[in-house]
């Protein structure tokens, strides 16, 4: 028998509550359903987490601080606002396609669940919204972008548009396979900068 390190099991637990979460919801989950899944026993859950409550804001800060490592890469490169809000929805749209069961719990269980979570981690979620609307003020500031729609608007916009598509494959309303993770990446962009980029002028 295979000893597992604290940090495995602690690995192991995550990735069961993700399973459990996706497939109950949260609040109809048990503690008991995640220690079942992990194939621990009922105590050893409380060894690692306080509550199911905590085990849910894990895997929640856990890949929104991996999402707001990968916006602050984007935005350092060297490429144009446009380029950098693709890349950005690109790594959104390619972490539900490699783990849509943990994409799912965080967009239903945490940033669309406004009067609970969602709420409790309204500064962390904030914190994504900034740091894009850098990138539409540079833009703007660089004349690539028009200035009529402020920053901050723009940035919820973007992301928004990513989450609705989420959504929608979360609740298979949408078409999912390749080649649609494909056009969303392209069509969130095109509908955002369709309607921030400043028109170019035309030679006479």
């Amino acid at each position: 028998m295979v000893r597992m390190s604290a940090d495995e099991k602690r690995r192991v637990i995550l990735d069961a509550a993700v399973r459990v979460f996706a497939e109950r919801g949260f609040n109809a989950a048990r503690v008991s359903d995640i220690a079942d899944e992990a194939g621990v026993a009922y105590g050893l859950m409380y060894h690692y987490f306080r509550s199911k409550d905590e085990v849910l804001d894990t895997l929640f800060l856990d890949r929104w601080n991996v999402l707001l490592q990968a916006i602050s890469e984007v935005d350092a490169g060297d490429l144009d606002p446009r380029d950098k809000l693709y890349a950005i929805t690109g790594f959104i749209v390619d972490s539900y396609r490699h783990d849509p069961d943990l994409m799912k719990v965080i967009i239903v269980e945490v940033t669309r669940a406004a009067n609970s979570f969602g709420r409790k981690h309204l500064d962390k979620i904030r914190e994504a919204f900034d740091l894009i609307a850098d990138i539409v003020e540079a833009g703007q500031q660089s004349g690539r972008f028009r200035d009529h729609v402020t920053p901050r608007f723009a940035a919820m916009a973007f992301y928004g548009a990513i989450e609705q598509v989420l959504t929608g494959w979360i609740f298979d309303v949408l078409p999912q396979g390749d080649m649609e993770f494909e056009q969303a990446k392209t069509f969130v962009v095109e509908t955002i900068c369709g309607g921030l980029e400043a028109p170019t002028t035309s030679p006479i």
